[in-house]
């Protein structure tokens, strides 16, 4: 019997149906997890020819079973060596109610490669499942005065504490993580003199481009969140930056690129890598509030060419990956001039701000239906960066009140995702060997925990 079952398991590792990551191939659905059926499915197939000679491919894309009435797409490519391939399927979900498979094949002549995601979609009245999907995890507060709380403790975390953490993510289905920098560096777009060659920002991994390392405890808190995040079918977006606030300049643009590289060589074989995330935010008008018309000109022009070439070349090395930024939700009219041609080469805007609006701008809803009217128009998604913190008279950040989180959740109803910010410092598992933050941080985990267990059960009842 033993010798059977390893024979049979020496078969299904060489079977003609398996995917190996080295091939290059790739299935990522926009969102990831549960959605309802007022939500498009985004199904994106990313190829890269790892050979030394160009391969022709038939890639067919199918729903719950792979059968020619399934099929979903199919095309023919011939792929040069080195170069990568993209396919996009956008796959409306109003009649797929319940479970759902998506299959990617993959054939090249020789072999035939699969991959498989399942995703679940409930039906609805609304876009919103009303439920935070994901969350922020900064390895260590920009600001020493908005992290006191929780600074010197998260400082402390050991790799092995990280990966408690992304647990602890999963106990509240917050199975999206947005790593919020893998780099700090303190500068602002237009107030320093940075280039790729003299950056001195420190990083929170081993790396080989820039080997200043953060005075953290733990040795690869990167790794660690990717490979639990693997053992928990989680997605990661990892965070390229800091370069400098909201710098789009060409000098910042370069940067991205050999920092991205470093990232994908270097985690690109978990299968929790879900798409990088650029750190350097933005504002809502898109001109980070220059003073003069040729420099809020310029900032603009900045920021659609950088998304333009950064998208163009995450492609190439990383095909299917969608790219994700935050912006806040403010002075939005102002960027309108904008929005279209950013949006065509951005995945996911994912904008924060709504429940603090500036008096004589729009309120929260009228930005992020403003917003949502953008996305739609470019193809493009439109997440929601919910606001889990509040502020205290010096300016620190504590956990908001569940009463405060539940009003959004319920406001906001045409995001087709929720991610928070942030986990670490706002919420704790009581199971943690560490508390980060304050006690406030272990009841707002509880009282989500509570609210979650109360909206699944309604979601089952329907």
């Amino acid at each position: 019997m033993k010798n059977l079952f390893f024979l049979g398991l020496i078969l299904w590792l060489f079977s003609p149906s398996v995917l190996h990551a080295k091939d290059g191939i790739s299935l990522t659905l926009i969102p990831p997890s549960t959605i309802t059926n007022k939500v498009d499915l985004d199904i994106r197939a990313g190829l890269r020819n790892e050979e030394e000679r160009s391969k022709v491919v038939e890639v067919r894309i199918y729903l719950q079973e792979e059968k020619s009435e399934s099929l979903l797409h199919f095309s023919k490519k011939e792929i040069p060596p080195g170069k990568a391939y993209e396919v996009k399927h956008v796959l409306p979900t109003t009649n797929l109610v319940g479970k759902n498979r998506v299959i990617l094949t993959v054939t090249d002549g020789k072999r035939t490669y699969r991959e498989i995601k399942d995703i679940e979609v409930l039906d609805s009245d609304i876009r919103s499942t009303r439920l935070i999907d994901g969350a922020w995890a900064g390895i260590y507060h920009w600001s020493e005065t908005e992290g006191k709380h929780w600074n010197k403790d998260i400082q402390k975390m050991t790799d092995a504490q990280w990966g408690e953490m992304v647990q602890g993510m999963h106990k509240l289905k917050m199975d999206i993580i947005v790593i919020q920098e893998v780099f700090r560096q303190e500068e602002y777009v237009g107030k320093h003199q940075t280039t790729v060659e003299n950056y001195t920002g420190k990083a929170f991994y081993p790396s080989d481009i820039y080997p200043s390392k953060m005075p953290i405890t733990a040795h690869d808190p990167v790794e660690a969140m990717l490979a639990e995040a693997d053992k928990l079918n989680m997605h990661v977006f990892v965070g390229v930056g800091m370069f400098a606030w909201f710098d789009f300049t060409k000098e910042s643009l370069e940067w991205h690129k050999k920092v991205a590289k470093e990232l994908w060589d270097k985690y690109g074989h978990h299968r929790s890598f879900y798409g990088f995330y650029v750190s350097e935010e933005s504002g809502g008008n898109l001109d980070n509030w220059e003073q003069t018309e040729a420099k809020r000109m310029q900032r603009k022009n900045e920021i659609v060419n950088f998304f333009r070439e950064f998208k163009a070349y995450c492609n190439d090395i990383a095909p299917a990956k969608p790219i994700m930024l935050a912006t806040n939700s403010m002075q939005v009219p102002q960027g309108l001039d904008t929005y279209p041609a950013l949006l065509q080469n951005l995945d996911i805007l994912c904008p924060f701000g709504f429940a603090r609006m500036p008096e004589g701008d729009l309120t929260g809803k009228e930005s992020a239906d403003l917003l949502q009217s953008l996305c739609d128009a470019a193809g493009s998604h439109l997440w929601f960066d919910l606001e889990t913190f509040l502020f205290n008279e010096d300016q620190s950040l504590y956990p908001r009140p569940m009463e405060e989180i539940i009003h959004d959740l319920n406001l906001f109803q045409n995001f087709e995702k929720i991610l928070c910010y942030q986990f670490p410092g706002v919420f704790n598992d009581p199971k943690m060997s560490i508390r980060i933050g304050e006690p406030r941080t272990l009841d707002l985990f509880r009282d989500y925990q509570q609210y979650l267990k109360k909206i699944l059960n309604t979601q089952k009842s329907k």
